[in-house]
């Protein structure tokens, strides 16, 4: 099942434990608006290349559209549906006051040079400028792009409209960017993990995790799980896995890969194969990287107790029902990864306010936001008997539904 369809299902069945009208269930699964771009660019050696480029945007019932832009050869029209509607849905569990959206370019930015990269940034800008904006539209970086991506953004986009800086969020510091923001979205899966043990009389000292993905996400969430005590055993990232029994030492291992760029040959862990890595023993396993790596071949081998979503859509359906009847407790993504669309709400609203917070405001408002939807969903669980997937989407969609009927929805 691809990530529309399962995003879709899991809305269906939000909406009928909400008892939804289906003429307003229709209306929120249907996307707000397509768009479809063509970004033809000259390369270093003079040739001209094509690529084309993809914005969702999903809902703006609750607020302005927000959603990353990624740069990946798998991006697709149905991948950037599914998550634009993800991105609605987690808006609305962390409270903030955004719809959803999302965009992206099929290409493989690492074959591409910082200037092609610049370029490409730029036609795609001036492709869709006047879709997007402060109060209509507001992009972050994403699987591929970065800080530097939405810097070529804004200043394109600030050409037309003059500066801009709370177009996009995920920025350069030195150009309006949140101190926090680099971090957010791990720190934000530490949060929620944190929230999720303490339900369960345990905290992260007490248990042995398992990362898969050592990017952004990946590597922040380990760097904070093992400063508070919590015992990696395993880790992997594109070019490979380790292992150490008795935790693995990530200030080392942060040093290693930022000297070699690669996991591989880091002497304070075993190679292993990556394969296993979701079904290595453990405690909690913290998938950071790509959608669906849980599926039903390998979710019968889980070994975990808890699992934390801080990739998107990492878990298929079909594995989700296979490790909810072994009694795994799965937070999903729509709250767990929430920490990197929270923090961009709080750059955008010191960008509108022209008033910056230091590190530890934003930190301290951070755990504010993730704790309280924490309990938030909880709630939600238990008004309708469900799991906490169920217990996310049905407090997202419910906000939503409710926006959209206030503002005058006809049913």
């Amino acid at each position: 099942m691809n990530a529309l369809a399962a995003t879709s299902r899991n809305f269906r069945q939000a909406a009928r434990l909400l008892g939804l009208d289906s003429k307003i269930e229709k209306s929120l699964l249907i996307p707000f608006r397509e768009i479809k771009v063509e970004c033809t660019i000259p390369k270093d050696d003079g040739s001209l290349v094509s690529y084309v480029g993809f914005r969702v945007q999903h809902d703006n019932a609750r607020g302005p559209m927000k959603g990353g832009i990624r740069y990946h050869p798998e991006v697709d029209p149905d991948e950037v549906n599914a998550l634009a509607q993800l991105m609605t849905w987690k808006t609305a569990v962390a409270d903030i006051p955004y719809g959803g959206a999302k965009g992206g370019i099929g290409c493989d930015p690492r074959e591409l040079s910082k200037s092609e990269l610049e370029r490409l940034t730029r036609v795609f800008t001036q492709k869709i400028h006047d879709l997007i904006g402060i109060h209509t539209d507001v992009p972050a970086p994403d699987m591929g792009t970065n800080a530097q991506t939405m810097a070529w953004i804004l200043d394109e986009y600030s050409k037309f409209h003059g500066h801009s800086p709370a177009v996009v969020t995920g920025k350069p510091i030195d150009l309006g960017g949140s101190l926090g923001r680099e971090a957010a979205t791990g720190r934000g899966v530490v949060f929620a993990t944190e929230a999720l043990l303490a339900e369960y009389g345990k905290s992260i000292k007490d248990m042995r995790f398992v990362i898969q993905g050592f990017g952004n996400v990946g590597s922040w969430a380990a760097k904070l799980i093992h400063e508070g005590g919590g015992k990696i055993v395993a880790l992997s990232d594109i070019s490979g896995a380790i292992k150490n029994s008795n935790g693995i030492d990530i200030p080392e291992l942060l040093k290693h890969k930022e000297s070699t760029g690669s996991l591989l040959n880091f002497a304070g862990g075993d190679a292993m194969d990556p394969s296993e890595l979701l079904v290595h023993d453990c405690d909690v396993l913290i998938p950071c990287a790509l959608g669906g790596v849980l599926n039903k071949e390998n979710a019968g081998n889980v070994k975990a107790k808890f699992v934390i979503e801080a990739a998107n859509h990492p878990t298929d359906p079909e594995a989700d029902e296979i490790l909810s009847k072994k009694g795994v407790i799965i937070l999903p993504d729509i709250y767990a990864n929430a920490g990197g669309v929270t923090v961009s709400y709080f750059e955008w609203v010191q960008n509108i306010q022209g008033f910056m917070w230091d590190e530890d405001k934003v930190n301290n408002e951070l755990k504010r936001y993730m704790t309280g939807a924490f309990h938030n969903i909880k709630s939600m669980c238990k008004t309708h008997n469900c799991n906490l997937r169920m217990g996310a989407f049905t407090l997202g969609v419910n906000r939503v539904a409710r926006a959209t009927i206030l503002r005058g929805w006809e049913a």
